[in-house]
């Protein structure tokens, strides 16, 4: 495994590369690394990480933005159930390495500047809106939804599309359902590239919705919990939501709807990003978003025990892997519960690369070069 150079083009912050004399080691305060390098604002010095002094380093500046805006040559829709249809799309060069992106939420949709990670000059790049998501219908329709039939989706996709394999790209959920295709297809996928890595896990959804993230975004959470009355709030808040969102009354699901994805936005930055709040407000988004992700939450994800996802890595363990993951802090605090996940898995699977984000004052973004700088590898 390889850890490599974290850093942003989009918020000032610091960059910290690890250099880790042994994997095997390798926890969430990297004990046994031969050194730190920390970057701001274009100096750069070496910090031992025993004794934490100031050694001599090289300047080091690593800033990119996105790929240039790109319009799809291909669109459709698949029909891959008796129920669901979903849309997808294509963009890049057509006769380019096949890369499929796999958005977040569950029901979070794709969006034109998920084209912009990838190459548009190398790259085939395949989009598509998962069950209920997006372009695809029925929308935030929960009946046939489950993490299996978007694996079967995927795979159904892929034959549509005659494609032999491809890369696979996925961030948050998209990384959950990104290793569930690839633990069930592993001779379909030429390799993982992973952002925010999620693995579903029951500590992870309890320290989001259960009171772990409201010591960083106190505001935002008592507004996400007061929706909720006070006699219904001893039991979890996912189950309090999953009530109001399946409501025959629609405007109750609006609301509720409206309520789980501001708290989701709110908290999607550590700096809120105004653009990314206003998702809330649209009914269709937010509708979709909240039901489908509160779904599966409620269902754990439809995976058979907790720890599926690590139980099963023997059967990737080939398939070169490269994670992108943030750490960032508000006012001393760690905001990021995923980073956990990265680390975890990272122990678990040795065929991997591992680039780290740590980012202070506001800013916890997870795109960037790094991602950039791995899609452009393969």
């Amino acid at each position: 495994m390889n850890l490599i150079l974290a850093s942003f083009s989009l918020a000032p912050c610091f960059c910290v590369r690890f250099f880790p004399s042994n994997h095997n080691n390798l926890n969430l305060l990297f004990p046994g690394q031969r050194k730190i390098q920390v970057s701001c604002g274009g100096k750069s010095e070496v910090l031992k990480s025993d004794t934490m002094e100031p050694h001599e380093a090289e300047t080091f500046v690593n800033k990119r933005t996105l790929y240039a805006p790109i319009e799809p040559y291909s669109s459709g829709n698949l029909k891959v159930s008796d129920v669901h249809t979903l849309y997808w799309e294509q963009s890049g060069k057509p006769d380019g390495h096949p890369v499929v992106f796999l958005h977040g939420g569950p029901g979070g949709g794709t969006a034109p500047s998920n084209r912009r990670f990838f190459d548009p000059e190398f790259y085939r790049i395949v989009l598509f809106d998962q069950r209920g998501a997006g372009k695809s219908t029925p929308h935030a329709c929960l009946e046939e939804n489950t993490t299996w039939d978007l694996v079967n989706d995927i795979e159904k996709l892929r034959e549509h599309l005659k494609i032999p394999e491809w890369l696979v790209f996925g961030g948050s959920w998209g990384s959950t359902l990104a290793l569930a295709y690839s633990q069930s297809h592993p001779d379909k996928v030429t390799g993982l590239v992973l952002r925010g890595i999620f693995l579903l896990r029951k500590k992870e959804i309890d320290w989001f919705y259960e009171g772990g993230a409201a010591a960083i975004y106190p505001d935002a959470w008592e507004e996400f919990r007061d929706l909720i009355p006070e006699n219904e709030r001893g039991s979890s808040l996912v189950d309090a939501y999953h009530k109001r969102l399946n409501s025959d009354d629609l405007e109750i699901q609006y609301a509720a709807a409206r309520a789980w994805t501001k708290w989701e936005m709110m908290t999607a930055y550590l700096r809120p990003n105004l653009e990314n709040v206003q998702k809330a407000e649209d009914d269709k988004f937010s509708l979709a978003f909240a039901r489908i992700e509160n779904h599966y939450f409620v269902n754990k994800g439809f995976f058979p025990s907790d720890s599926h996802l690590l139980d099963n890595v023997d059967k990737i363990r080939h398939i070169k892997t490269t994670i992108v993951q943030t750490i960032g802090y508000r006012n001393g605090n760690t905001c990021n519960k995923k980073k956990t996940s990265a680390l975890g898995f990272s122990r678990c699977k040795h065929n991997i690369d591992l680039a780290i984000y740590i980012t202070f004052i506001y800013y916890g973004i997870e795109i960037g070069s790094g991602l950039l700088k791995w899609t452009g590898k393969v």
